[in-house]
C-alpha cells in the first residue's frame, strides 16, 4: 500500500478514535444530566443530519479546491469546535444545547474532510489495491467500537476535560501530517484547468451523473436500501439485548460484535474484495440477511455472541466493494461530487432508520408480540412472546428484506453488468469527460 495513503489514513484513524471517545463521553454526560433518551438520540441525529444536508456542497468543494487544503481546513475547523468545547468545560458552563451545536459543526467539517479523502484515494492507490484501501477505510469505522472501553480508562485518568483536550491534539496532529506528506498536484487538484459549473448546477452534478449511468444509480439505491434495513436492526440491537440480559452482557456482546466488524475490515484490506464485485456484494447482502434474521430465533446471549459478529463481519465487504466500484467508474475530477451524493442518499436512509425504529418497536411490534397480542399466535410461535420479542420480529423482517433484496438487485441487468458496460476511469478520454 502506498506510503502517502497509509500515512494519511493512520492519522485519520487516530483522530476518529479520539473523536469517538469524546462523542461517547458527551452522550453519557447528556444522559446523566437529563435522563432523557430523546436528548441522547438527538446527539446522534446532530452527527448524521449534516452529512445528508452538507454532502453535496462538500463534494463540490472537493472537486473545485485543492483537496489537501480542504482536509487541512476541515481539521482546523473541527479543532476549533473542540477547543470551544474544552473552554466551556473548563469554565463549567457546558449546556446540552452546546453539545448539539458543536456536534453538528464538527460533523460538517468531518463531511468535508472525508469527501476530499475518498476522492483522492484512486489517485493515491493503484487500481488493483483500491479494494484493500477501502477495507482499511472500513477499519476506521470499526475502531469506534473501542470508544466505550477507551473512554472509561481515559475518564479515570484525565477526566472529561482531558478527553476533549486529547481529541483537540489529534486534530492538530492530523493537520500537521497532511501538511507534510508529499502529494503531487494531480492528486490534490485533478480537475485543475477545467471550467467549473455554476454553484447551484454543480450541487446537483452527482445526481445527474448517476442518472446518466443507470448501473451506478442502481448500485447507490442498493446501498441505501441496505443501510435502511440493517440500520433498522442495528439501532435496536441494544434494546434487544437488554430485554433479556444485563448491562454487563450488553457491553460484552457489543464488543464481540465490534470485533466482527473490525475483523471484516482487516480481511477486506488484505483480500481486496471479490473479483466479480457486484456478484460478491449481493452475496454478502444475502448472507447478512440470513445472519440478521437469526438474531430473532431466541432471547439468548450465546446466540447473539455468534450471529452479531458474523453479521457485522459482512458489512465492510458490502460497503467497501460498493465504494470501490464507484471510484473505479468515476473520473477523479468528478469523484468528490459523485461520492458525496452517494453519501447523502445512503445517510438519508440512516436518518429514516433513526426516526422510525423506536416508534415501530414501541408502538407496533412490541404490543403485537406481547402475550395475547395480534401476532402472538403466528410470528410469536417462531420468535416467542414477551418483552423484546417485537424487536426480534423487526430483526426477522429486516433480515428477510435483505435476503429478498439481494437477488432482486442482481436481476437488474444494468447493475449486474455495470463492471463490463462502464469502462474504468483509465479508459475515459478527455472528450468523454467534457461531455458528461
Amino acid at each position: 500500500m502506498p506510503r502517502a495513503f497509509l500515512t494519511i489514513w493512520s492519522s485519520q484513524l487516530l483522530s476518529i478514535m479520539t473523536s469517538s471517545v469524546t462523542g461517547f463521553v458527551l452522550g453519557v454526560w447528556v444522559f446523566q444530566r437529563t435522563g432523557s433518551a430523546t436528548q441522547f438520540v438527538t446527539i446522534t441525529l446532530c452527527a448524521v443530519l449534516p452529512e445528508v444536508v452538507f454532502s453535496p456542497l462538500a463534494g463540490s468543494l472537493a472537486d473545485r479546491w485543492d483537496r489537501r487544503r480542504l482536509m487541512m481546513a476541515a481539521d482546523l475547523g473541527a479543532a476549533l469546535a473542540t477547543g470551544v468545547l474544552a473552554l466551556l468545560l473548563a469554565a463549567d458552563s457546558l449546556q446540552v444545547w452546546h453539545i448539539y451545536v458543536i456536534t453538528a459543526v464538527s460533523a460538517v467539517f468531518g463531511t468535508a474532510q472525508m469527501a476530499a479523502f475518498h476522492a483522492m484515494m484512486p489517485l493515491l492507490v493503484p487500481k488493483e489495491r483500491l479494494g484493500r484501501a477501502n477495507g482499511l477505510m472500513q477499519v476506521t469505522d470499526a475502531v469506534r467500537v473501542a470508544a466505550p472501553l477507551l473512554a472509561g480508562a481515559l475518564l479515570v485518568g484525565v477526566g472529561l476535560t482531558g478527553v476533549v483536550v486529547i481529541d483537540l491534539v489529534t486534530f492538530l496532529a492530523s493537520r500537521v501530517v497532511l501538511h507534510r506528506v508529499p502529494l503531487p498536484r494531480d492528486v490534490t487538484r485533478p480537475g485543475a484547468g477545467r471550467q467549473a459549473e455554476p454553484w447551484l448546477r454543480d450541487l446537483a452534478f452527482g445526481l445527474r451523473h448517476l442518472r446518466a449511468r443507470k448501473g451506478l444509480a442502481w448500485l447507490v439505491c442498493l446501498l441505501a436500501a441496505y443501510n435502511l434495513f440493517f440500520g433498522m436492526a442495528g439501532v435496536l440491537v441494544q434494546p434487544l439485548i437488554l430485554s433479556f440480559g444485563s448491562a454487563a452482557l450488553l457491553g460484552a456482546l457489543m464488543f464481540a460484535g465490534g470485533s466482527g466488524l473490525f475483523a471484516g475490515g482487516l480481511v477486506m484490506s488484505t483480500w481486496g474484495g471479490p473479483r466479480r464485485r457486484v456478484r460478491g456484494l449481493v452475496c454478502f447482502v444475502a448472507l447478512g440477511g440470513v445472519l440478521l434474521a437469526a438474531h430473532s430465533l431466541s432471547p439468548s446471549g450465546a446466540l447473539i455472541a455468534v450471529v452479531a459478529p458474523a453479521f457485522l463481519f459482512t458489512i465492510p465487504f458490502v460497503q467497501g466493494t460498493g465504494i470501490t466500484i464507484l471510484q473505479l467508474k468515476t473520473h477523479p475530477a468528478q469523484l468528490g461530487r459523485v461520492l458525496a451524493t452517494t453519501r447523502a442518499v445512503t445517510q438519508s436512509a440512516t436518518v429514516l432508520t433513526y426516526l422510525a425504529a423506536g416508534p415501530l418497536a414501541d408502538r407496533v411490534f412490541e404490543p403485537m408480540l406481547a402475550p395475547g397480542g395480534a401476532l402472538a399466535g403466528s410470528v410469536g410461535r417462531l420468535v416467542g412472546t414477551g418483552p423484546g420479542r417485537g424487536i426480534a420480529t423487526i430483526f426477522l423482517l429486516t433480515g428477510a428484506a435483505l435476503l429478498v433484496l439481494a437477488p432482486l438487485a442482481y436481476l437488474l441487468p444494468r447493475l449486474r453488468q455495470v463492471e463490463t458496460e462502464l469502462p474504468d476511469v483509465e479508459e475515459h478520454s478527455d472528450a468523454a469527460l467534457s461531455r458528461s
